[in-house]
């Protein structure tokens, strides 16, 4: 058997690897239209907080191992088309036209930053830096820049501002909503974090889309329809895209132009599949499908296709949009449903607030949960942590109890680890789900 998997990103690797267990003899083709592999986007901040050094280092895969599983890795080789009845795969190497068939394909290109509806976004000096090749220009250029302006406030756009304040820069960050990280995080549980960054220096500008972007003699000046802004470079941390131009037209498309795949991750071609950031995904708390572009959702997807390559066995459980950074001096982390989005559930929702230490002794930082749960069957739907401790792991306590619809109930009555210097005498954990049901005894 013959796989051909096209994008050598989180994806794609971890469904090239996964199927090298399932399916030993497979012969098995990665296509990499980048130069490296293993890249890890998020290594421009290790590199200037001085986790790492040099750049390239941010990488969570070598050539060397995909070979020692017996990988073919094609780099620098871009798709330029499909054809799916003749089961061939177009590509251009080295300014070659090559072709390579399979028995079976795995579309996992990944996404790119772009935005067509803004005016001068394409500008040198607007920061991309996705891949190496625009990390190695980005750090030369933020180097010599005095100020600098952040397109977006999501987890992107909030940790390149947190970069940019250690480096000493002045920071603007725009963001279209009124608060930063609102897919994840509720207002009054991301204001501290927001009111640290002002008083470090970030010039928040909420309730403004970027309209048009001029590199001029002077500068880039950044406008939107309520200011102007001259900084001397950009970085662009809107939502990324996946880059598709190469199918042919018998892969079924959503509208958005990602691939409509079912839940066993089959396109509308039997032996065609798609993974990663070229779908959308099942969100786990409704019976709709978003465009979700995270790291664990690509890795988990590239693990399960390798499971239905022959036969659909095994379906893809979907996402709950589990995240976790550090901005500032905060540890931030969320999963499941907002409270602002709890109008769209198809129950009432409730919610119940806690702070309590971390531990009894082993320093004095607080921890500030908030739960979201059902108002009649007390299941869990989302949680929200915000500490100067370093909490993050613990909210995969939390989007376990969702995944596994857990009430309030058993979330309070969860086996938990307890030690006087370690842990506090209840975990965080436990009392959201505790604090949850009085909440509820109290209205009642």
């Amino acid at each position: 058997m013959k796989i051909v998997i096209i994008g050598a990103s989180f994806a794609g690797v971890s469904a090239a690897v996964a199927i090298r267990k399932k399916h030993p003899a497979a012969e098995i083709h990665l296509i990499e239209k980048q130069a490296t592999i293993g890249y890890l986007p998020g290594g421009i901040n290790l590199y200037f907080n001085e986790t790492i050094d040099p750049i390239e280092k941010a990488q969570f895969i070598s050539e060397q191992q995909l070979e020692e599983w017996g990988i073919s890795l094609l780099l620098s080789a871009k798709v330029i088309s499909i054809d799916s009845k003749q089961h061939i795969v177009k590509y251009m190497e080295k300014e070659k036209e090559c072709v390579m068939s399979f028995d079976k394909l795995i579309l996992a290109t990944g996404s790119s930053q772009w935005a067509q509806n803004i005016p001068g976004s394409d500008s040198e000096k607007v920061l991309k830096y996705k891949f190496l090749s625009g990390v190695l220009k980005a750090i030369e250029q933020l180097q010599n820049s005095d100020k600098v302006a952040v397109i977006g406030g999501g987890q992107i756009g909030g940790e390149a501002a947190d970069t940019l304040l250690k480096m000493g820069k002045a920071v603007h960050l725009f963001e279209r909503m009124d608060y930063l990280l609102f897919k994840y995080f509720d207002e009054e549980m991301i204001r501290p974090v927001q009111e640290e960054m002002t008083n470090r220096g970030v010039v928040f500008h909420f309730d403004e889309t970027v309209a048009k972007i001029t590199d001029g003699d002077e500068g880039l000046m950044i406008e939107t329809k309520k200011s102007q802004l001259l900084c001397d470079s950009a970085i662009f941390a809107m939502n990324v895209r996946p880059d598709l131009a190469y199918l042919d037209g018998q892969i079924k498309m959503h509208t958005d132009q990602t691939v409509f795949v079912d839940e066993y991750l089959q396109t509308s071609h039997v032996d065609i599949f798609a993974i990663g950031d070229c779908i959308q995904v099942p969100y786990s708390l409704s019976d709709e499908s978003f465009y979700i572009p995270l790291v664990n959702n690509a890795v988990r997807t590239g693990l399960v296709v390798a499971e239905n390559l022959m036969q659909p066995t095994r379906p893809f459980v979907g996402s709950i949009r589990t995240i976790g950074t550090k901005l500032v001096d905060y540890y931030i982390a969320s999963t499941g449903l907002t409270e602002a989005e709890g109008s769209f559930h198809d129950q009432p929702i409730s919610t119940a607030h806690v702070q309590q230490k971390g531990s009894l002794f082993l320093g004095s930082e607080t921890i500030y949960g908030k739960i979201i749960f059902e108002k009649e069957s007390h299941k869990v739907l989302g949680a929200q942590l915000v500490s100067k401790a370093d909490i993050l792991e613990k909210i995969n306590t939390l989007a376990m109890s969702i995944q596994m619809e857990q009430t309030l109930e058993e979330l309070y009555q969860k086996d938990f680890l307890y030690h006087p210097y370690y842990s506090n005498v209840l975990d965080i954990t436990n009392q959201l789900g505790l604090e949850g049901l009085w909440s509820e005894a109290d209205e009642n």
